[in-house]
């Protein structure tokens, strides 16, 4: 059965598995695993468009700068790095890990869903909202993400 026309709960289980198996990618300790969930997830030309926090968005577009902050990573081997940089900053340094929350829909070729930051303690420390443009392969084209709170 086409995903196109899969019953909606199908459509509603893939896609709550592709959101669980993107967070554990920002969750993985082991490089040459990320890089194989990056090849998994991602097309080879696919890119993670993200939104930085409020801070950075105002340092951007302060006087003198006038710049909207947006960070990208394009390919396989940028996304590498960058989910390298994530996991050290945020998994690794800080014993944060990433969830997702109990909103994930899809809408044709569109996956969203929200994730949490969440400290060893249980706290949640950051939130953030995901939109990913999926391709023919099912793949991740484009990912959008926007750092919530």
């Amino acid at each position: 059965m086409s995903d196109a026309i899969a019953p909606p709960e199908t459509r509603t289980t893939q896609a709550e598995q592709l959101a669980d198996r993107y967070l554990a990618l920002w969750n993985e300790p082991d490089p040459e695993r990320r890089r194989r969930m990056i090849a998994e997830l991602w097309t080879e030309d696919g890119s993670q468009i993200l939104q930085p926090p409020q801070e950075m968005r105002e340092i951007a577009a302060s006087a003198g700068l006038g710049m909207a902050a947006t960070l990208e990573a394009r390919g396989h081997a940028e996304l590498e790095a960058r989910a390298a940089t994530s996991y050290e900053q945020w998994v690794g340094s800080a014993g944060l890990s990433f969830r997702r929350r109990d909103d994930v829909y899809r809408l044709h070729e569109v996956v969203k869903f929200h994730w949490e930051a969440v400290s060893p303690d249980g706290e949640v420390t950051a939130v953030g909202l995901v939109f990913l443009v999926l391709g023919t392969d099912g793949r991740i084209r484009r990912d959008y993400v926007f750092i919530e709170s």
